[in-house]
């Protein structure tokens, strides 16, 4: 296929101001902007200065004006709790207004913070499209983080209110959502005014008089009322939303989101890297608390008019292997994105892809996977047992959208395994080494972004401009730091390799741990592995691959373990020192997928460690380190 990329990339490079003000023309604008780009405001310019909008009304309002009403906008399909609930683009505008009475109702206007702590339904994403419709900024908190890390992002964001759910509910658990909001506005020092509490029937909570409001009583009688609630006007560079990307200790990071580069950026990208046009479904399986769920399940999708899936159940389990192909089917999702670690998991439960023939996926065009690093072997699993393209891409939640990729929609570039391809407009990548000096090809350096960022990343954290600056902008000046490690090749393709924090050091040799990962993934016998650098008295740090096999593996553990360290060796060499394999039942992740590597590497050095936040079972930390001690790898823990 020939792709028109490397002469939109160049024509962008050429003029920037030109290429995103064409894309600005996707955007309904209240007042124009004075200028594309501003270079002397913020910490490195901003975008749209001067302009006028709302992304609310470009998500919902414009597409019922101009003949999309009755078009479905959000599918809420949940195994967990066996229900499905369609809602067209004009009842979903009648229900965000309803909630919106609601929220103005009860004070909150442009500027005032809103904190949403919700599992995945559909009044997750009516809370955020309310909150922009009346300028407020949200800041979705993953349903279920405990109190303590909810009373960090109290303290920090200072909300007027918070909009929760009584309860998340897991395939075997129901998670009551109320105590741990209860135990962090008591922990916090900024109280909220009002708790908007949304009563789900698998477990209502208790009240508190004069703090919590009845969700759906509320919403009832501002439907009645039927009021029309109009779109606040907000500047471009006004905040649309808050989203916390750490903060286990200390004081949280806040990524700020504005409204017009980010509106801009997410419609330019559906198009263009995922070939998604408007009418058509598009599914995210990710959740509302991370990244991917703000830019793919709810603005990127509403803003193009398409039909985005709202899924609350797991890729397997609910009820097998299966769940992804029957939404697929039964919605006729043209694209769908997701976690590599979601597809491990698949093929864990089903090697030979048997589910997939019980299902009619033709509709089904190409499969998109971010957020961790895409090992070859499950590419190209999920490409041969599927028969569609498998395009990995790369990008954080500080950018909020594609960094690096394939796009699909300017005509596809060739695969190459382990790469998400190439630099996308608005990014110009670059390699350096840690004196900030660029690398050769092909050698593992620093990867940055030489500033300005695009349209759609941060322009800073929440009430922490310096705080912004030495995290990102002063390591490398003139430079956004990734923090990720990797090379770029002789055609441009980037590599991505590991977080520079999983650059190990082994005798005075810096090697990636994604590139170990890489090997052991493509061994037949293993659905998943993460590889971590372990304290050692000689080389300073050995690597130790810990691996999870497929179901139904015959052979001896051991017989495996010794294979994967020939493999190693084999591909990698004796510079690697690759001599520790060891095989666990499942690895520590968080719940978007991540896998905690830190963590377990301070467990194996008996460094003190603190509960991730985000971890998805606290209880795989102790199988992962009585699996340690048992082969005499773990230190002893000194804090203890």
């Amino acid at each position: 296929m020939d792709s028109g990329y490397q002469a939109i990339y160049d024509g962008w490079k050429a003029d920037p101001e030109l290429f995103w003000s064409k894309a600005a023309q996707s955007i309904d604008w209240f007042t124009p902007y004075d200028r594309v780009f501003e270079p002397d405001s913020g910490a490195y310019g901003r975008w749209f200065a001067g302009a006028t909008t709302n992304t609310c009304y470009n998500c919902l309002d414009r597409h019922v004006e101009r003949g999309r009403a009755t078009q479905p906008a959000i599918i809420c399909d949940s195994p967990i709790t066996g229900t499905q609930k369609t809602y067209s683009y004009g009842e979903l505008l009648t229900e965000v207004q309803a909630l919106a009475g609601v929220l103005q109702d009860h004070g909150i206007g442009k500027g005032d913070r809103v904190i949403i702590y919700m599992p995945m339904i559909a009044e997750a994403i009516m809370a955020m499209l309310a909150c922009a419709r009346l300028g407020a900024i949200h800041s979705v908190v993953f349903g279920g983080f405990a109190g303590h890390e909810l009373a960090t992002r109290i303290d920090d964001a200072t909300p007027k209110m918070i909009i929760a759910a009584s309860c998340g509910i897991e395939p075997n658990r129901i998670v009551p959502y109320k105590p741990m909001l209860d135990e962090a506005i008591s922990l916090s020092v900024h109280k909220p005014e009002k708790c908007l509490l949304l009563q789900r029937e698998q477990h209502r909570a208790e009240m508190i008089d004069g703090r919590d409001v009845d969700m759906a009583r509320a919403m009832d009688a501002s439907r009645i009322a039927a009021r029309d609630i109009a779109c606040t006007p907000v500047k471009a560079e006004d905040p649309l939303y808050i989203l916390y990307t750490s903060g286990t200790t200390g004081q949280p990071k806040g990524v700020v989101r504005d409204n017009g580069g980010h509106m801009v950026a997410l419609h330019w990208s559906m198009k263009a890297i995922y070939d998604i046009n408007p009418g058509e479904v598009f599914w995210a399986a990710s959740d509302v608390g991370w990244v991917v769920g703000h830019s793919y399940i709810v603005y990127g999708p509403l803003l193009n008019g398409n039909t985005t899936i709202v899924y609350e159940g797991k890729p397997v389990g609910t009820p097998d292997a299966g769940a992804f192909w029957r939404v697929i089917s039964e919605h006729r999702v043209a694209a769908l994105f997701t976690a590599p670690t979601a597809f491990r998991a698949i093929k864990k439960d089903d090697p030979k892809g048997q589910f997939i023939g019980k299902y009619d996926l033709s509709g089904f065009r190409t499969l998109f996977l971010a957020g961790e690093r895409a090992d070859p072997d499950t590419i190209v699993w999920a490409r041969d047992k599927l028969g569609v393209p498998v395009i990995d891409h790369w990008w954080q939640t500080e950018t909020g959208w594609t960094i690096a990729g394939n796009p699909v929609g300017l005509g596809m570039l060739p695969v190459k395994l382990g790469s998400p391809t190439v630099a996308m407009p608005g990014y110009d990548i670059r390699v350096l080494d840690d004196a900030g000096h660029p690398v050769a090809r092909g050698q593992l350096g620093n990867i940055v972004i030489k500033l300005p960022l695009p349209p759609g990343c941060l322009p800073t954290l929440w009430n922490a401009d310096q705080r912004f600056h030495e995290a990102y902008l002063a390591e490398f000046p003139g430079y956004y730091k990734t923090a990720d490690a990797g090379y770029i090749d002789e055609d441009d393709y980037l590599f991505i390799m590991a977080r520079t924090d999983d650059i190990i050091n082994v005798a005075g040799h810096r090697l990636s741990t994604g590139g170990m990962e890489e090997v052991i993934s493509y061994h037949p016998d293993v659905a998943e592995c993460a590889v971590i650098g372990i304290a050692d008295d000689l080389k300073g740090q050995v690597p130790l691959g810990l691996v999870v096999l497929n179901s139904g593996v015959e052979r001896s553990v051991q017989e495996i373990e010794a294979d994967i360290v020939k493999l190693v060796r084999d591909q990698i060499g004796p510079v690697a020192a690759f001599k520790l394999a060891l095989a666990v039942s499942r690895l520590p992740k968080t719940r978007s997928g991540k896998i905690l590597r830190a963590t377990v590497q301070k467990i194996a050095d008996g460094q003190s460690w603190k509960m991730p936040a985000t971890i998805d079972d606290p209880a795989v930390l102790d199988e992962i380190g009585e699996a340690l001690s048992a082969r005499g790898l773990k230190k002893p823990d000194w804090s203890a």
